[in-house]
């Protein structure tokens, strides 16, 4: 794929995800435009004046993907739409929860109407292992989103726009997670997590942007890409960072999971397994997404996907490796 003549546009631009996705666009793919939405203007300014995107092909647009008329404008001649936009702290949409149902369900509602009605080629939207199984808000409105998405297919029609969804685990330092956190409590000797048998799915931000980049890529449209990534336990992770510190065990959060999953039982039969990912196609077989059946195998009956039942493990050695490359980077976006 080409993308020295595209013109993208990326939700949640000012986010972790949309500058990690857009400086590797800037150094390796060099598209024709890319378009920062986002609400926060503070943000923009200093993304654009001491964040290093003072670019000639970034245009900065103020807008809400709650906003159908804004987005619409700012989706004329795009080609590519990354939609990573979206109330994501589990405490906040529990306490909030209209505010997360217009944003995460009512703005991929909005991303998805502005899309087709400019024609937009591909909208590759960010999903997350808690909308498998939701046990909170925030879950089950990238659960819903998810649907809306994936479904919207169907009102393309004739018309050339094509949507999926990449769902992966939590990131590596990204702003609000548990790394920031640790690293923030070190220096006090205690460390808190909230039940010492809990696992999580780890990504770095980088590895989900590049599996977002092939994604769009090899996307036909309907699909649910689900990269293949190590677990670790919340545990080690407390050790790695903070060995000389004492762990205190809090208790589990309203809303939170002792382990996540990122392919359920049920889903599990229309998905299949490639060597790096996993691929959940539409079950709605009128339409595309369908060829990838060609290329994998299909998931025997039982099958799921969890933190806990994973094949791959990251122990306190492998999470130290991987603290080491992002530490700096953490410390520096706070």
């Amino acid at each position: 794929m080409d993308w020295t003549n595209k013109t993208i546009l990326v939700t949640g631009g000012t986010g972790s995800f949309g500058k990690k996705f857009i400086r590797i666009m800037l150094d390796e793919y060099r598209p024709a435009k890319i378009i920062v939405f986002s609400r926060d203007e503070l943000k923009q300014h200093e993304m654009r004046t001491t964040g290093g995107f003072n670019h000639p092909s970034i245009r900065y647009f103020i807008g809400d993907v709650r906003d159908k008329e804004r987005l619409t404008l700012a989706m004329y001649g795009v080609d590519i739409v990354v939609h990573a936009a979206a109330l994501k702290q589990v405490p906040a949409c529990e306490y909030n929860p209209m505010e997360a149902i217009k944003t995460n369900i009512l703005g991929s509602s909005n991303v998805v109407d502005a899309a087709i009605a400019n024609s937009v080629s591909k909208v590759l939207a960010l999903s997350t292992d808690k909308a498998v199984n939701p046990i909170n808000l925030y879950g089950a409105t990238k659960l819903a989103a998810e649907k809306l998405l994936i479904q919207s297919n169907a009102y393309a029609g004739g018309r050339q726009t094509r949507i999926s969804c990449v769902r992966y685990g939590n990131v590596v330092g990204s702003r609000g997670s548990v790394v920031p956190l640790f690293i923030k409590q070190r220096p006090t000797g205690r460390v808190t997590i909230t039940d010492k048998r809990m696992t999580r799915f780890w990504i770095s931000l980088e590895q989900g942007v590049r599996f977002v980049i092939n994604a769009i890529e090899n996307m036909q449209g309907g699909e649910v890409f689900v990269p293949k990534i190590p677990s670790m336990r919340m545990v080690d992770l407390a050790q790695a960072m903070a060995p000389e510190a004492e762990i205190e065990i809090i208790g589990i959060r309203p809303g939170e999971k002792l382990h996540e999953s990122l392919i359920g039982e049920d889903e599990a039969r229309s998905t299949v397994e490639l060597p790096n990912m996993y691929v959940v196609q539409p079950t709605d077989r009128m339409w595309f997404g369908h060829t990838w059946e060609e290329k994998g195998r299909h998931l025997p009956d039982g099958f799921t996907y969890t933190s806990e039942n994973n094949q791959e493990w990251l122990d306190v050695e492998g999470i130290n490796r991987i603290i080491a490359t992002i530490e700096p980077e953490v410390k520096k976006e706070k």
